[in-house]
């Protein structure tokens, strides 16, 4: 049986039922709206952002970490593709343009109940414009030193190193 954290419908507000579901079995349903009512969780791109000359651009937030440099991540918000949202944090927090998008991996991060998308986005080098709310400080590192700013247990060493496999190829 399917745990659902919603006892009434986000759409209409009518008490939840519990019905069969294909081969999902018991869970949610909104019989008003006529339809299932599946767990709602967070989704955040987590990026690497690499330039023409094999850089790749790391952040120091510190609200995130005071040891290591992070990728740029945000949340995506309804009605926009993770493309979109994607382009926009880069943006948002670098004032860099993206120009490709290359999908690398994905993780469910148990504590935040967040899925997380692992990206590689290219971009052309120029100099940044950093969001003053979010980044403390942004640098660029050659692609090999860059590893040494990570931390080696999170998500976006994963996707270096993801990076890092399928280049070497």
């Amino acid at each position: 049986m399917s745990v659902n954290t919603f006892n009434y419908c986000p759409i209409c507000g009518s008490k939840l039922i519990k019905k069969e579901i294909g081969d999902e079995g018991k869970m949610a349903y909104c019989d008003t709206c006529n339809k299932p009512i599946f767990d709602m969780f967070n989704v955040t791109p987590i990026i690497m952002v690499i330039n023409e000359f094999n850089e790749v651009c790391l952040l120091k937030q510190n609200y995130i970490s005071k040891t290591f440099l992070v990728f740029i991540s945000g949340y995506l918000k309804k009605y926009e593709s993770v493309e979109e949202a994607i382009k926009r944090e880069v943006f948002e927090e670098t004032g860099l343009t993206v120009d490709k998008i290359e999908y690398h991996l994905s993780s469910f991060h148990e504590a935040t109940q967040t899925l997380r998308l692992g990206f590689v986005a290219y971009v052309k080098k120029q100099a940044f414009h950093k969001s003053e709310k979010e980044v403390d400080e942004i640098y660029w590192f050659d692609l090999v030193e860059a590893e040494k700013y990570l931390n080696p247990n999170g998500f976006s060493t994963q996707i270096y190193l993801s990076y890092r496999k399928k280049t070497s190829n």
